[in-house]
Protein backbone atom coordinates (compact mmCIF):
# COMPACT_ATOMS: atom_id res chain seq x y z
CA UNK A 1 0.00 0.00 0.00
CA UNK A 2 1.52 3.65 -0.64
CA UNK A 3 2.91 5.65 2.28
CA UNK A 4 0.94 8.53 0.70
CA UNK A 5 -2.51 6.72 0.50
CA UNK A 6 -4.26 7.87 4.38
CA UNK A 7 -7.11 6.18 6.34
CA UNK A 8 -7.11 2.33 7.00
CA UNK A 9 -4.54 0.42 8.13
CA UNK A 10 -4.35 -2.48 10.60
CA UNK A 11 -5.74 -0.54 13.39
CA UNK A 12 -8.69 0.29 11.29
CA UNK A 13 -9.76 4.18 10.11
CA UNK A 14 -7.03 7.17 10.83
CA UNK A 15 -9.22 9.97 9.89
CA UNK A 16 -12.13 10.50 8.27
CA UNK A 17 -12.64 12.08 4.62
CA UNK A 18 -13.67 16.11 5.27
CA UNK A 19 -14.29 16.41 1.79
CA UNK A 20 -14.49 14.71 -1.73
CA UNK A 21 -11.41 15.62 -2.54
CA UNK A 22 -9.78 12.70 0.09
CA UNK A 23 -11.83 10.44 -1.74
CA UNK A 24 -8.16 10.70 -4.52
CA UNK A 25 -5.50 10.14 -1.36
CA UNK A 26 -8.04 7.44 0.45
CA UNK A 27 -7.36 4.27 0.79
CA UNK A 28 -9.80 1.64 1.12
CA UNK A 29 -13.05 2.62 -0.99
CA UNK A 30 -16.17 0.46 -1.44
CA UNK A 31 -18.14 1.28 -4.56
CA UNK A 32 -21.05 0.33 -5.47
CA UNK A 33 -22.98 -0.19 -8.96
CA UNK A 34 -26.57 -0.38 -9.85
CA UNK A 35 -28.21 -3.00 -12.65
CA UNK A 36 -29.28 -0.16 -14.79
CA UNK A 37 -25.32 1.21 -15.60
CA UNK A 38 -24.57 -2.61 -16.37
CA UNK A 39 -27.29 -4.15 -17.84
CA UNK A 40 -30.94 -3.90 -19.59
CA UNK A 41 -33.88 -6.25 -20.01
CA UNK A 42 -33.42 -6.26 -23.73
CA UNK A 43 -29.77 -6.86 -24.06
CA UNK A 44 -28.70 -8.71 -20.87
CA UNK A 45 -25.00 -7.21 -19.52
CA UNK A 46 -23.72 -4.18 -21.20
CA UNK A 47 -19.60 -5.59 -21.83
CA UNK A 48 -18.88 -1.61 -22.48
CA UNK A 49 -20.43 -0.13 -20.05
CA UNK A 50 -18.90 -3.11 -17.65
CA UNK A 51 -15.17 -2.56 -18.85
CA UNK A 52 -15.66 0.80 -18.89
CA UNK A 53 -16.26 1.11 -14.97
CA UNK A 54 -13.35 -1.60 -14.31
CA UNK A 55 -10.80 0.42 -16.28
CA UNK A 56 -11.37 3.20 -13.93
CA UNK A 57 -11.54 0.73 -10.73
CA UNK A 58 -8.67 -1.49 -12.07
CA UNK A 59 -6.03 1.84 -12.56
CA UNK A 60 -7.12 2.85 -8.95
CA UNK A 61 -6.23 -0.47 -7.84
CA UNK A 62 -3.13 -0.47 -9.39
CA UNK A 63 -2.13 2.29 -7.39
CA UNK A 64 -2.27 1.32 -4.56
CA UNK A 65 -6.32 1.48 -3.16
CA UNK A 66 -8.47 -0.85 -1.87
CA UNK A 67 -11.11 -1.35 -3.62
CA UNK A 68 -14.62 -3.64 -2.93
CA UNK A 69 -17.06 -3.47 -5.31
CA UNK A 70 -20.84 -4.05 -4.60
CA UNK A 71 -21.99 -4.70 -8.24
CA UNK A 72 -26.14 -5.44 -8.80
CA UNK A 73 -26.91 -7.14 -11.95
CA UNK A 74 -27.45 -10.94 -11.07
CA UNK A 75 -31.28 -11.13 -11.47
CA UNK A 76 -31.29 -8.83 -14.59
CA UNK A 77 -28.40 -10.55 -16.36
CA UNK A 78 -30.39 -13.71 -16.16
CA UNK A 79 -33.59 -12.58 -17.42
CA UNK A 80 -32.64 -12.86 -20.85
CA UNK A 81 -31.04 -16.27 -21.10
CA UNK A 82 -34.39 -17.67 -19.50
CA UNK A 83 -36.40 -15.49 -21.94
CA UNK A 84 -38.42 -13.57 -19.31
CA UNK A 85 -39.21 -9.98 -20.71
CA UNK A 86 -39.14 -7.90 -17.34
CA UNK A 87 -38.07 -8.25 -13.90
CA UNK A 88 -40.13 -11.06 -11.84
CA UNK A 89 -41.65 -10.34 -9.10
CA UNK A 90 -42.33 -13.57 -7.14
CA UNK A 91 -39.20 -14.57 -5.27
CA UNK A 92 -38.83 -17.72 -6.46
CA UNK A 93 -38.07 -16.79 -10.28
CA UNK A 94 -36.25 -13.97 -8.72
CA UNK A 95 -33.82 -16.78 -7.34
CA UNK A 96 -33.91 -18.80 -10.63
CA UNK A 97 -32.61 -15.27 -12.18
CA UNK A 98 -29.91 -14.61 -10.01
CA UNK A 99 -28.68 -18.25 -10.39
CA UNK A 100 -27.95 -18.41 -14.07
CA UNK A 101 -27.15 -14.59 -13.89
CA UNK A 102 -24.32 -14.34 -11.24
CA UNK A 103 -22.17 -16.41 -13.12
CA UNK A 104 -22.44 -14.42 -16.28
CA UNK A 105 -22.02 -11.56 -14.65
CA UNK A 106 -18.57 -12.34 -12.50
CA UNK A 107 -16.81 -14.03 -16.08
CA UNK A 108 -17.48 -10.28 -17.08
CA UNK A 109 -15.66 -8.92 -14.30
CA UNK A 110 -13.27 -11.64 -14.28
CA UNK A 111 -12.53 -11.38 -18.14
CA UNK A 112 -12.35 -7.23 -17.51
CA UNK A 113 -10.07 -7.21 -14.15
CA UNK A 114 -7.78 -9.99 -15.89
CA UNK A 115 -7.17 -7.65 -18.54
CA UNK A 116 -5.21 -5.19 -16.26
CA UNK A 117 -3.45 -7.79 -14.38
CA UNK A 118 -6.01 -7.83 -11.05
CA UNK A 119 -7.41 -10.19 -9.48
CA UNK A 120 -11.57 -10.25 -8.69
CA UNK A 121 -13.17 -12.76 -6.04
CA UNK A 122 -16.93 -13.45 -5.83
CA UNK A 123 -18.68 -12.55 -2.49
CA UNK A 124 -22.50 -13.29 -1.73
CA UNK A 125 -23.50 -12.50 1.32
CA UNK A 126 -27.18 -12.44 3.46
CA UNK A 127 -28.59 -10.36 5.69
CA UNK A 128 -27.68 -12.80 8.48
CA UNK A 129 -24.19 -12.86 7.57
CA UNK A 130 -23.73 -9.69 8.56
CA UNK A 131 -25.87 -9.42 11.60
CA UNK A 132 -24.96 -12.82 13.17
CA UNK A 133 -21.68 -12.31 14.91
CA UNK A 134 -20.20 -15.64 14.01
CA UNK A 135 -20.85 -15.09 10.27
CA UNK A 136 -19.91 -11.30 10.39
CA UNK A 137 -16.63 -11.54 11.86
CA UNK A 138 -16.03 -14.71 9.02
CA UNK A 139 -17.30 -12.10 6.40
CA UNK A 140 -14.80 -9.47 7.94
CA UNK A 141 -11.76 -11.86 7.23
CA UNK A 142 -12.52 -12.75 4.49
CA UNK A 143 -12.57 -9.62 2.72
CA UNK A 144 -9.67 -8.26 4.84
CA UNK A 145 -7.49 -11.59 3.57
CA UNK A 146 -8.44 -11.12 0.10
CA UNK A 147 -7.71 -7.25 0.06
CA UNK A 148 -4.83 -7.98 1.70
CA UNK A 149 -4.12 -10.19 -1.09
CA UNK A 150 -4.84 -7.41 -3.58
CA UNK A 151 -8.03 -8.98 -4.77
CA UNK A 152 -10.81 -7.06 -5.36
CA UNK A 153 -13.68 -8.78 -4.21
CA UNK A 154 -17.02 -7.98 -6.18
CA UNK A 155 -19.70 -8.66 -3.40
CA UNK A 156 -23.69 -8.84 -3.87
CA UNK A 157 -26.32 -10.30 -2.16
CA UNK A 158 -27.22 -13.87 -2.50
CA UNK A 159 -30.17 -13.58 -4.43
CA UNK A 160 -30.37 -17.49 -4.78
CA UNK A 161 -31.07 -18.29 -1.60
CA UNK A 162 -32.28 -14.95 0.61
CA UNK A 163 -35.61 -15.03 1.41
CA UNK A 164 -37.91 -11.95 1.76
CA UNK A 165 -37.90 -11.85 5.50
CA UNK A 166 -33.68 -11.87 5.54
CA UNK A 167 -33.10 -9.66 2.03
CA UNK A 168 -31.19 -6.18 2.29
CA UNK A 169 -33.60 -5.27 -0.08
CA UNK A 170 -31.07 -3.38 -2.83
CA UNK A 171 -27.15 -3.18 -2.51
CA UNK A 172 -27.08 0.36 -2.10
CA UNK A 173 -27.89 -0.59 1.65
CA UNK A 174 -25.80 -4.00 1.59
CA UNK A 175 -22.88 -1.40 0.54
CA UNK A 176 -23.52 1.19 3.14
CA UNK A 177 -23.26 -2.28 5.59
CA UNK A 178 -20.36 -3.49 3.72
CA UNK A 179 -18.71 -0.10 4.51
CA UNK A 180 -18.97 -0.28 7.82
CA UNK A 181 -17.54 -4.15 8.05
CA UNK A 182 -14.33 -3.35 6.36
CA UNK A 183 -13.71 0.07 8.03
CA UNK A 184 -14.08 1.83 4.71
CA UNK A 185 -12.83 5.56 3.92
CA UNK A 186 -15.65 6.34 1.95
CA UNK A 187 -18.69 4.88 0.25
CA UNK A 188 -18.93 5.44 -3.64
CA UNK A 189 -22.78 5.09 -4.97
CA UNK A 190 -22.73 4.41 -8.73
CA UNK A 191 -26.07 4.73 -10.56
CA UNK A 192 -27.46 6.73 -13.97
CA UNK A 193 -28.24 9.79 -12.30
CA UNK A 194 -24.74 12.13 -12.01
CA UNK A 195 -26.06 13.60 -8.65
CA UNK A 196 -28.94 14.51 -6.37
CA UNK A 197 -31.41 17.35 -7.16
CA UNK A 198 -33.39 19.62 -5.21
CA UNK A 199 -36.49 18.60 -8.13
CA UNK A 200 -36.64 17.19 -11.36
CA UNK A 201 -33.21 17.87 -13.55
CA UNK A 202 -35.55 17.95 -16.60
CA UNK A 203 -37.74 20.75 -14.98
CA UNK A 204 -34.34 23.14 -14.33
CA UNK A 205 -33.33 21.86 -10.75
CA UNK A 206 -30.45 22.89 -8.64
CA UNK A 207 -27.81 19.79 -8.21
CA UNK A 208 -27.35 19.11 -4.06
CA UNK A 209 -23.43 19.58 -3.74
CA UNK A 210 -23.15 18.11 -0.18
CA UNK A 211 -25.39 17.15 2.69
CA UNK A 212 -24.26 17.48 5.94
CA UNK A 213 -27.28 16.39 8.14
CA UNK A 214 -31.02 15.07 7.13
CA UNK A 215 -32.65 18.41 8.20
CA UNK A 216 -30.55 19.90 4.66
CA UNK A 217 -32.67 17.43 2.47
CA UNK A 218 -36.22 18.85 4.07
CA UNK A 219 -38.35 19.50 1.80
CA UNK A 220 -36.80 17.48 -1.13
CA UNK A 221 -38.97 14.75 -3.55
CA UNK A 222 -36.42 12.25 -3.82
CA UNK A 223 -37.35 9.64 -7.05
CA UNK A 224 -37.73 6.03 -6.84
CA UNK A 225 -36.34 3.45 -9.11
CA UNK A 226 -35.60 4.41 -12.59
CA UNK A 227 -37.24 3.21 -16.16
CA UNK A 228 -34.72 1.04 -16.99
CA UNK A 229 -36.99 -2.21 -14.68
CA UNK A 230 -33.79 -3.74 -14.15
CA UNK A 231 -33.32 -2.86 -10.59
CA UNK A 232 -34.96 -2.19 -7.20
CA UNK A 233 -33.37 0.82 -5.60
CA UNK A 234 -33.50 4.78 -7.34
CA UNK A 235 -32.14 8.03 -5.59
CA UNK A 236 -34.20 7.28 -2.63
CA UNK A 237 -32.54 3.99 -1.50
CA UNK A 238 -29.10 5.65 -2.39
CA UNK A 239 -29.60 8.65 -0.27
CA UNK A 240 -30.50 5.92 2.79
CA UNK A 241 -27.33 4.19 2.37
CA UNK A 242 -25.69 7.30 2.12
CA UNK A 243 -26.91 8.58 5.48
CA UNK A 244 -26.31 5.01 7.07
CA UNK A 245 -23.00 5.60 6.21
CA UNK A 246 -22.92 8.84 6.88
CA UNK A 247 -24.58 8.46 10.34
CA UNK A 248 -21.93 5.83 11.45
CA UNK A 249 -18.57 7.63 10.17
CA UNK A 250 -18.45 7.14 6.56
CA UNK A 251 -18.45 9.73 4.21
CA UNK A 252 -20.61 8.78 0.92
CA UNK A 253 -20.83 10.28 -2.59
CA UNK A 254 -23.61 9.63 -5.10
CA UNK A 255 -22.74 10.06 -8.72
CA UNK A 256 -22.96 8.45 -12.14
CA UNK A 257 -21.37 5.34 -13.39
CA UNK A 258 -20.38 7.63 -16.46
CA UNK A 259 -18.38 9.91 -13.57
CA UNK A 260 -16.50 7.23 -12.00
CA UNK A 261 -13.42 8.13 -12.67
CA UNK A 262 -14.24 11.81 -11.82
CA UNK A 263 -15.43 10.61 -8.90
CA UNK A 264 -12.43 8.79 -7.79
CA UNK A 265 -10.20 11.31 -8.09
CA UNK A 266 -12.11 13.76 -5.77
CA UNK A 267 -13.52 15.86 -8.77
CA UNK A 268 -16.43 18.35 -7.98
CA UNK A 269 -18.83 15.71 -8.92
CA UNK A 270 -22.10 14.14 -7.31
CA UNK A 271 -23.78 14.93 -3.82
CA UNK A 272 -21.32 14.65 -1.38
CA UNK A 273 -22.58 13.22 2.48
CA UNK A 274 -20.53 14.30 5.04
CA UNK A 275 -20.29 12.30 8.34
CA UNK A 276 -22.65 13.54 11.31
CA UNK A 277 -22.13 10.50 13.70
CA UNK A 278 -19.60 7.40 15.21
CA UNK A 279 -19.23 4.11 14.12
CA UNK A 280 -22.05 2.03 15.60
CA UNK A 281 -22.19 -2.20 15.42
CA UNK A 282 -23.48 -3.04 12.21
CA UNK A 283 -26.19 -5.51 13.49
CA UNK A 284 -27.56 -2.55 15.11
CA UNK A 285 -27.41 -0.45 11.89
CA UNK A 286 -29.67 -3.62 10.55
CA UNK A 287 -32.02 -3.20 13.22
CA UNK A 288 -32.32 0.31 12.32
CA UNK A 289 -32.92 0.16 8.71
CA UNK A 290 -33.18 -2.95 7.04
CA UNK A 291 -34.99 -5.43 9.40
CA UNK A 292 -38.21 -6.51 8.96
CA UNK A 293 -40.73 -4.73 11.36
CA UNK A 294 -43.28 -7.43 11.99
CA UNK A 295 -45.13 -5.41 14.82
CA UNK A 296 -45.31 -2.57 17.39
CA UNK A 297 -44.96 -2.24 20.93
CA UNK A 298 -47.21 1.05 22.43
CA UNK A 299 -45.14 2.44 26.22
CA UNK A 300 -46.45 4.63 28.54
CA UNK A 301 -44.81 7.57 29.42
CA UNK A 302 -42.26 5.56 32.26
CA UNK A 303 -41.39 2.97 29.78
CA UNK A 304 -40.46 5.27 27.19
CA UNK A 305 -38.27 7.41 29.42
CA UNK A 306 -36.26 4.05 30.66
CA UNK A 307 -35.72 2.92 27.13
CA UNK A 308 -34.99 6.32 24.99
CA UNK A 309 -32.95 7.97 28.15
CA UNK A 310 -31.77 5.60 30.55
CA UNK A 311 -31.30 3.03 28.00
CA UNK A 312 -33.36 0.25 29.68
CA UNK A 313 -34.51 -2.77 28.69
CA UNK A 314 -38.37 -3.04 27.72
CA UNK A 315 -40.45 -4.80 30.58
CA UNK A 316 -43.76 -5.92 30.06
CA UNK A 317 -45.19 -3.32 33.34
CA UNK A 318 -44.48 -0.33 30.50
CA UNK A 319 -46.23 -1.78 27.71
CA UNK A 320 -49.49 -0.26 26.79
CA UNK A 321 -50.78 -1.90 23.56
CA UNK A 322 -49.23 -4.59 20.96
CA UNK A 323 -50.21 -4.41 17.28
CA UNK A 324 -48.70 -7.44 14.50
CA UNK A 325 -48.12 -10.71 14.02
CA UNK A 326 -44.44 -11.77 14.91
CA UNK A 327 -42.30 -14.49 16.73
CA UNK A 328 -40.24 -14.38 19.51
CA UNK A 329 -36.95 -13.02 17.90
CA UNK A 330 -38.84 -10.90 14.94
CA UNK A 331 -38.21 -7.35 15.07
CA UNK A 332 -40.74 -4.80 16.32
CA UNK A 333 -41.26 -1.04 16.36
CA UNK A 334 -41.55 0.85 19.57
CA UNK A 335 -43.74 4.05 19.98
CA UNK A 336 -44.76 6.25 22.66
CA UNK A 337 -48.29 6.75 23.41
CA UNK A 338 -48.61 9.24 20.79
CA UNK A 339 -47.75 6.64 18.16
CA UNK A 340 -44.38 8.30 17.62
CA UNK A 341 -42.09 5.40 17.22
CA UNK A 342 -38.83 5.65 18.35
CA UNK A 343 -37.01 2.17 18.31
CA UNK A 344 -36.68 -0.98 17.01
CA UNK A 345 -35.66 -3.65 18.85
CA UNK A 346 -35.80 -8.19 18.90
CA UNK A 347 -38.97 -9.36 20.97
CA UNK A 348 -38.38 -12.37 23.26
CA UNK A 349 -42.30 -13.53 23.05
CA UNK A 350 -44.74 -14.52 20.35
CA UNK A 351 -47.34 -11.43 19.96
CA UNK A 352 -50.21 -13.94 21.06
CA UNK A 353 -47.99 -14.17 24.30
CA UNK A 354 -47.90 -10.68 25.13
CA UNK A 355 -51.31 -9.29 25.93
CA UNK A 356 -51.54 -11.09 29.44
CA UNK A 357 -48.54 -9.29 30.37
CA UNK A 358 -49.02 -5.94 30.13
CA UNK A 359 -48.54 -3.98 32.59
CA UNK A 360 -47.58 -6.74 35.25
CA UNK A 361 -43.97 -7.32 36.67
CA UNK A 362 -41.82 -9.51 35.85
CA UNK A 363 -41.75 -11.24 38.88
CA UNK A 364 -45.45 -11.25 39.35
CA UNK A 365 -45.20 -13.12 35.69
CA UNK A 366 -42.97 -15.92 36.84
CA UNK A 367 -45.18 -16.64 39.40
CA UNK A 368 -48.68 -16.71 37.93
CA UNK A 369 -47.11 -17.76 34.72
CA UNK A 370 -43.68 -19.88 34.89
CA UNK A 371 -39.93 -18.57 34.90
CA UNK A 372 -39.54 -18.50 31.14
CA UNK A 373 -41.89 -15.37 31.56
CA UNK A 374 -39.59 -13.19 33.99
CA UNK A 375 -37.19 -12.24 30.94
CA UNK A 376 -37.53 -8.91 29.02
CA UNK A 377 -39.65 -8.32 26.53
CA UNK A 378 -37.15 -6.69 24.55
CA UNK A 379 -33.38 -6.79 26.15
CA UNK A 380 -31.61 -3.60 25.28
CA UNK A 381 -28.85 -5.08 23.48
CA UNK A 382 -31.08 -6.02 21.25
CA UNK A 383 -32.93 -2.07 20.76
CA UNK A 384 -31.56 0.61 19.00
CA UNK A 385 -33.02 4.40 19.04
CA UNK A 386 -33.76 5.79 15.79
CA UNK A 387 -33.42 9.71 15.04
CA UNK A 388 -36.92 10.53 16.01
CA UNK A 389 -37.89 12.11 19.49
CA UNK A 390 -40.81 10.48 21.40
CA UNK A 391 -43.33 12.65 22.91
CA UNK A 392 -42.24 14.20 25.97
CA UNK A 393 -38.65 14.53 25.59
Amino acid sequence: MSTELKGVSEQGTASPLESRRGIATAARIVVKVGSSSLTSVAGGISAEALTALVDVLAQRRLAGTEIILVSSGAISAGLMPLGLSRRPKDLATQQAAASVGQGLLMAQYNRAFTAHGVTASQVLLTAEDLTRRHQYVNAHRALERLLHLGVVPIVNENDTVATHEIRFGDNDRLAALVAHLVKADALVLLSDVDSLYDGPPSEGATRISQVDSPEDLEGIVIGSAGKAGVGTGGMATKVQAAMIAAETGIPALVTSTAQAAEALAGEDVGTWFGINGNKRPVRMLWLAHLADIRGRLVLDDGAMRAVSERHKSLLPAGITAVTGDFDAGDAVEISDAHGNVFAHGLVNYRHSDLPQMLGRSTKELAKDLGREFEREVVHVDDLVLLNANPAGK
